[in-house]
């Protein structure tokens, strides 16, 4: 006799805690693992027997994620803006202070069609398919140094049928080359300091990637590289967009305003009350 769906999540729980771990990470592993499309429907399902292949799954996952890997790459994906975007090792895991940086996006551009957008270091394409979805009419360029993240991004282009063009390179310099010109530069670039990784949980600093999530001069090397090629780009009366770590607000708009002193820049806090957003109106 195996184990029923309650016994299974009695186990992972404790087991979970006495690691260091979140104990409510059992209810989504499990839910995501049967399939189930609320808590509640697991609870009502807490007799259940688990078949063999069920619990040697879980058993896995439980112990992974003890061991640090996040939830999310056990089973291969994360929601942003209510759609499910593929993520692995090579992308970082879209958050919910993201998600703020797409509606700025759309706020900043309100009632405008005809709308050219790049979203530099695209990553998973969390952004720059949002705003291909949600703005179908628009022309939505990305980015990437990384050509297994790019990979990540057209997957979830094509599965969300969202008609971005991606480029692989360096920041802006795919559209440099180009000669390219858009409306709207918008990028969570990675913004922590190197001296800052003891402070992330394992589950980041041991498996996301680096490259998009660490910088140079305290953070702020990709800000500062991002708007020195922007005049190549962005027309004029066009709007840059960034997330940004909490206390680089300041920094990043005296980087904007060096470039652009006439630029009018807001920050915006996130769904915490903290500094997350960076909009200039150029």
């Amino acid at each position: 006799m195996g184990r029923t769906i309650r016994e299974a999540l009695q186990w992972a729980s404790s087991f979970l805690e006495k690691e260091g771990r979140e104990a409510n990470a059992a209810n989504w592993m499990l839910r995501e693992l049967l399939g189930l499309s609320s808590f509640s429907e697991l609870i009502l399902r807490e007799q259940d027997v688990l078949t063999e292949g069920q619990n040697t799954t879980f058993t896995e996952w439980v112990h992974r994620h003890a061991n640090g890997e996040p939830i999310q790459h056990l089973y291969g994906y994360e929601w942003f803006y209510g759609r499910k975007f593929t993520v692995n090792s090579h992308v970082l895991i879209p958050r919910p202070e993201t998600e703020e940086l797409v509606v700025a996006v759309l706020e900043e551009t309100s009632g405008k069609r005809d709308v050219t957008v790049v979203d530099v270091g695209v990553g998973s394409g969390a952004i720059a398919v949002t705003l291909q979805v949600e703005r179908p009419e628009w022309q939505v360029f990305a980015t990437d140094l990384s050509s297994e993240a790019l990979q990540v991004a057209r997957v979830n282009a094509q599965s969300l049928e969202a008609g971005c063009r991606f480029f692989e390179g360096d920041l802006l310099t795919p559209l440099v080359d180009a000669g390219q010109q858009v409306d709207v530069i918008v990028s969570n670039p990675p913004y922590i300091a190197h001296r800052e990784a003891p402070d992330l949980s394992d589950t980041v600093r041991d498996y996301e990637p680096h490259l998009a999530l660490f910088a140079e001069e305290d953070g702020l090397e990709a800000y500062r590289r991002i708007i020195k090629q922007s005049p190549a780009v962005l027309r004029r009366h066009g709007i840059l967009a960034f997330e940004i770590g909490y206390t680089q607000a300041e920094a990043v708009s005296h980087l904007i305003l060096r470039t652009y002193p006439e630029a009018t820049v807001t920050v915006k806090q996130d769904i915490n009350g903290k500094d997350r957003i960076v909009v200039a109106r150029i």
